[in-house]
């Protein structure tokens, strides 16, 4: 089906701001049909005006459907249906005395020029079907007396009114209505209206009551309201705006209701959102307490390692030395996920930021005295919490075996095979970290151009702790693949881990 944009520039010469007004109406007029009880047909003249071409439809949600097919995109020539041609020529609501009959349905029409300044640039169909027309009751009377004060404000070109509103929280017609005079007092008040301000401890009749003073009793303890409050309450200011006390919370927005020029009254929405608020608070006092949570985390694993550092500088035994200072550097990996998810709303981290900094912390708690450029290609993109803390511990052991084993030039175990060997000179050399993400995969590869691997080296049998702790985390935790390969474009070594990710 097409959009109201395409019928526009394929059939019409309305230009961009015609267009701009018409999408705000478009945007507004669910509260039209639901008031008329009736179907919305929006109707845009031919560029050779030939007739009208449908660009947008509205169904009510407090009546029976007029049209049970979608009809935007149909084409009506002119003297089909004479009220369009007679509201688009004359600028006036034109109404017809005998109902229409589609599929045994009589329907009463109503045409409504939609004014842009001096031009009418579309006409709505208000389309009743009178099946389900009855004796109306109150409720349906002040509703149908409120469509036709907008359908007035609408062929004058005052209706809608422009600016922003909170499409996610703007009360509809039925979540509750009220309907104030020029002195901003209470004429109607919808059952579902009079239940929401009950919630807030209402126990008189809204009816015949000042809305601003009755309001403000009820949450400010009779203080006076600000003037922004006083203008939504009063009518006189085309607003949203969220009142509430310790019992409830209501969201209200006033659409003021002209005639010839003059300020006749306002129809104000307003949804009882107690719960929507209260669930918003329980979440942010959660995303609160779970940052909370992850910093105690960091700050108790940056302790942690601090005391293996502690315990390093006073052991002799090199191997010691090595294993502590392992273990500092696997505790720092992981507390670098948690301080990134501290800083966060959720549990997803940028990963690209933690690899940055495992590379840096990897050259600076490096234990052989090796000059090594680590460059990162790619992105990771966006991951969970429960992918990003181990694929950080396998980057961590990734660089620095590399950083270790690969690039000392006096070191006695080849690349990957792990141990303590001789003390070495300065080496220097190289690290890439590449990520490539597609649809549902992460696959990154470190390549480094050191000495490579041994001969007859197997992946799956050698004992090497740090091999053993990324073959767990890839193949355990990450549910990926995990390659070694000798550098083909020159010495060194590659290894490459393959992973599913959420998107």
């Amino acid at each position: 089906m097409p959009s109201l944009t395409d019928v526009a520039r394929n059939h019409t010469t309305l230009d961009q701001a015609d267009l701009d007004r018409l999408q705000l109406l478009v945007s507004d007029w669910q509260m039209l049909a639901d008031l008329s009880f009736a179907d919305l047909v929006l109707w845009l003249p031919d560029t050779e005006g030939l007739g009208f071409w449908a660009g947008a439809q509205m169904r009510p949600t407090t009546g029976p459907t007029a049209y049970l097919d979608d009809i935007v995109g149909s084409f009506v020539p002119r003297d089909r249906r004479p009220l369009l041609d007679q509201a688009y020529d004359s600028g006036r609501i034109c109404r017809e005395g005998d109902p229409e009959w589609r599929d045994d349905v009589p329907v009463r029409v109503e045409t409504i020029p939609v004014r842009r300044g001096a031009r009418v640039i579309a006409v709505i169909a208000r389309n009743t079907n009178l099946l389900g027309v009855r004796t109306p009751s109150r409720l349906e009377i002040a509703y149908l007396q409120s469509a036709t004060d907008l359908a007035r404000m609408i062929t004058d070109g005052i209706f809608p009114y422009g600016g922003e509103r909170l499409l996610s929280t703007t009360p509809r017609v039925g979540d509750g209505c009220i309907r104030v005079d020029r002195h901003g007092m209470v004429t109607f008040a919808s059952p579902n209206a009079l239940s929401a301000y009950r919630r807030l401890g209402l126990v008189t009749d809204l009816v015949g009551s000042r809305l601003k003073d009755i309001t403000a009793e009820l949450i400010h303890s009779g203080r006076k309201v600000d003037d922004l409050l006083a203008s939504v309450l009063t009518g006189r200011a085309a607003k949203e705006i969220e009142i509430e006390n310790s019992d409830a919370t209501l969201f209200l927005r006033a659409i003021p209701l002209r005639a010839d020029g003059e300020h006749v009254g306002a129809l104000i929405l307003l949804r009882d959102v107690t719960e929507l608020r209260s669930r918003e608070r329980e979440l942010v006092t959660k995303e609160a307490t779970i940052r909370e949570i992850h910093h105690r985390v960091k700050n108790n694993l940056q302790t942690v390692a601090a005391l293996l550092r502690m315990q390093g500088r006073r052991i002799t035994v090199p191997e010691a030395q090595a294993a502590l200072a392992e273990a500092v550097r696997r505790v720092g990996s992981i507390a670098i996920v948690h301080e990134t998810l501290s800083e966060s709303i959720d549990e997803h981290v940028d990963f690209d930021d933690v690899a940055d900094r495992v590379a840096a912390m990897v050259a600076d708690v490096s234990t052989v005295s090796t000059e090594v450029t680590i460059r990162r290609t790619g992105s990771f993109g966006v991951l969970d919490s429960e992918v990003a803390t181990p694929l950080a511990m396998v980057l961590t052991e990734l660089m620095q075996n590399s950083v270790e084993h690969a690039f000392s030039s006096r070191s006695t175990e080849p690349d990957w095979v792990g141990g303590v060997g001789e003390e070495s000179a300065t080496a220097t050399g190289s690290i890439e970290l590449a990520a490539l993400r597609s649809v549902g995969r992460l696959r990154v590869v470190v390549t480094d151009d050191g000495k490579g691997l041994p001969a007859n080296f197997d992946s799956e049998t050698s004992g090497n702790l740090g091999l053993s702790i990324v073959r767990t985390l890839v193949i355990g935790e990450l549910d990926g693949v995990l390659e070694f390969h000798p550098r083909t474009d020159g010495p060194g070594t590659t290894v490459v881990l393959d992973f599913p990710v959420k998107e």
